[in-house]
């Protein structure tokens, strides 16, 4: 029998998460660039590996005529600054996509779009510019792109994801008992507060155009931390729930997602050390290996 699976994905933005938003959020914004490094440190203390998508104009410099030449027009790229970065820019950030590369522990690098364009929301021409774009710029570090997260997972034009190389992508989570009844508020906090059911296990399956749709189980802060006389956080008790949920379905994954700049606290570093030792603990207790997304797409499609 196949064992399970663990899956951790992040959608790697900094700033660019924000730019089409009123206002960027200070904190998110202001922290993200140590917060990835801390991740990256995180992963390396816990031997546990991941896919991070990034945002494709974090491979360069600059923009050097994309904003010109992109479907999407130059009003979209306004927010950017033009002229070299300096060494805190929240717009590029060559070194740290190659502390993910030089890391001793094996992370897939794939793609989050090249400047966070809802797919969903967008035509097959921007979706196609975006996609290209992308691939160029990954290129120069040698990365061939194949595993992507849709810009704030809304899924679109999977044809054209398909017809650019990508194998896989981050499908949206199942939803959970509470979700769409009136009691959804009372039931998401009694489900994490008391821990009444776990996330779900999904099933990565390939969608009508070969691409292996592997659907998020649980984003790690979608809650806040417990409040007392609670001690343990409610997002780490999912996770066990969800590890232990595992065990029955051999077959299944448990695909955890976060953005590196959801670290902004020091509760925030201690709830994803918590979970990463927790899922470190797992594997070697059980032997359940923690996946890249390239790597799930590549056994689920028998391309291996």
């Amino acid at each position: 029998m196949t064992p399970g699976s663990i899956v951790l994905s992040l959608d790697a933005e900094l700033a660019w998460g924000f730019h089409d938003l009123p206002e960027l959020p200070t904190a998110r914004v202001t922290e993200a660039r140590e917060s990835w490094q801390t991740l990256v440190e995180l992963f390396e203390q816990y031997d546990v590996p991941a896919t991070w998508t990034v945002v494709g104009s974090l491979f360069l410099d600059e923009l050097d005529g994309e904003e010109g030449t992109h479907p999407a027009g130059e009003a979209w790229f306004e927010r950017v600054p033009d002229g070299e970065p300096g060494p805190e820019s929240v717009w590029f950030s060559q070194e740290l996509i190659e502390a993910v590369i030089e890391s001793p522990v094996d992370h897939e690098i794939g793609s989050h779009s090249f400047s966070h364009i809802e797919f969903g929301e967008t035509t097959a021409e921007i979706a196609q510019a975006e996609l290209e774009f992308s691939h160029d710029a990954a290129s120069t570090h040698g990365i061939d792109l194949e595993s992507f997260v849709f810009p704030r997972n809304n899924v679109g034009h999977r044809r054209v994801l398909a017809e650019n190389g990508f194998t896989c992508y981050r499908g949206t989570a199942p939803e959970r008992w509470y979700e769409g009844t009136r009691y959804e508020p009372a039931g998401k906090a009694a489900t994490f507060l008391l821990g009444l059911s776990p996330p779900p296990i999904v099933t990565p399956q390939q969608d009508e155009f070969g691409l292996v749709n592997i659907p998020a189980s649980l984003f790690l802060f979608e809650f806040g931390r417990a409040p007392p006389p609670l001690s343990t956080d409610p997002v780490v008790r999912q996770v066990a729930r969800g590890l232990e949920a595992l065990r029955a379905e051999p077959d299944g994954v448990l695909h955890l997602w976060l953005h590196p700049n959801n670290l902004t606290t020091a509760g925030d570093r201690s709830r994803l050390e918590e979970i990463l030792s927790l899922v470190a603990e797992y594997r070697d207790t059980h032997g359940v290996p923690v996946e890249t997304m390239g790597q799930v797409a590549t056994r689920v499609s028998g391309r291996g």
